[in-house]
């Protein structure tokens, strides 16, 4: 019976897995190797559970993650600051492998997050040449402001050559995300839908790909709520806070503003929205987010529609 089927938490380190079963409280741990995860997923299959849950923990979780979703179990990946939320909020401060994989059974008993489907080899494959580049554009970027601000010629010969490799290694880096980008017609035909949208470059469009492959499955609301620009109220009794955003998607976040940028200034019906907040006096701040939940939703819209950009249709 549905009732009688567990919920099942796993921490991940290194070096151990740590599994905790609700409600039975069983718990034991598992070296965080082939055969460890090979006994894990038996040992977990064995149980029949309602959903497994994992932290997204910086990809430490994909080896395991990928094990179970390939024995048909259905997974939750979820965000680790909403669980430890939720840990304090049931009054458990103290922080050890085991008592983690004790609260994310107990997250997956009383939430129950949507089983996550895992991204194809492709698309694990993309998302990890987007973070590579984002990496070497940090660097870049550090480097950059220590050329600046370094006196010694030595040192600034060093740094100089350390740049330019880097941004050939950007440049690589570029050059073979488009060629996995147009390797897979799913994805060529949807990077030209979201590239016909002025204010959407290359990295946008690949990012919006790589991160956010609910885009276009979900409703305007959802989709906002997911990335992160939908503006959350901060009331109680009389006292009307200001709304903000927060949490989501950063990355996915950062791209938008850089495309809202861009299409406040190219893409004509942005311009005239983020213009029209403007002049009703909102922040240019506040308009620019704004514009970015407004450029998410049309993108949405987009691609659930299969429609690529034109100004003669109303967009949401």
């Amino acid at each position: 019976m549905e009732s009688e089927s567990p919920y099942v938490g796993i921490d991940v380190s290194k070096d151990q897995l740590d599994i905790a079963v609700r409600p039975t409280g069983e718990t034991w741990s598992m070296p965080n190797d082939a055969s460890g995860i090979t006994e894990v997923v038996q040992r977990v299959a064995q149980l029949h559970p309602k959903l497994v849950v994992l932290e997204a923990t910086g990809g430490l979780q994909m080896p395991v993650a990928a094990a179970l979703a390939s024995a048909g179990l259905p997974l939750a990946m979820v965000n680790p600051r909403q669980v430890r939320d939720f840990a304090r909020a049931t009054g458990r401060l103290a922080k050890t492998d085991r008592l983690d994989a004790q609260v994310l059974a107990h997250f997956a008993e009383a939430v129950r997050p949507a089983p996550y489907p895992l991204p194809d080899a492709q698309t694990q494959e993309l998302t990890a040449l987007l973070t590579r580049r984002h990496q070497v554009v940090e660097m870049l970027t550090a480097e950059k402001n220590r050329l600046r601000a370094t006196r010694s010629k030595a040192v600034r010969q060093r740094v100089q050559d350390h740049i330019r490799w880097l941004e050939q290694e950007l440049a690589d880096l570029d050059d073979d995300l488009e060629r996995t980008l147009r390797e897979s017609p799913l994805w060529r035909e949807k990077d030209n839908l979201l590239r016909s949208v002025p204010g959407i470059g290359r990295v946008v469009s690949i990012t919006l790909l790589a991160d956010l492959p609910e885009l276009g499955t979900l409703s305007r609301h959802q989709i906002a709520a997911l990335v992160g620009v939908a503006p959350l109220n901060r009331d109680s009794g009389r006292f009307r806070g200001k709304r903000m955003v927060w949490g989501g998607r950063a990355r996915v976040r950062a791209a938008l503003y850089m495309a809202a940028l861009t299409a406040s200034r190219y893409n004509p019906i942005i311009k005239a929205f983020y213009h029209r907040l403007c002049s009703a006096g909102k922040a240019r701040k506040v308009a620019l987010t704004a514009c970015m939940r407004k450029l998410l939703i049309i993108l949405n819209s987009m691609v659930k529609h299969q429609q690529t950009w034109t100004h003669d249709v109303q967009y949401p």
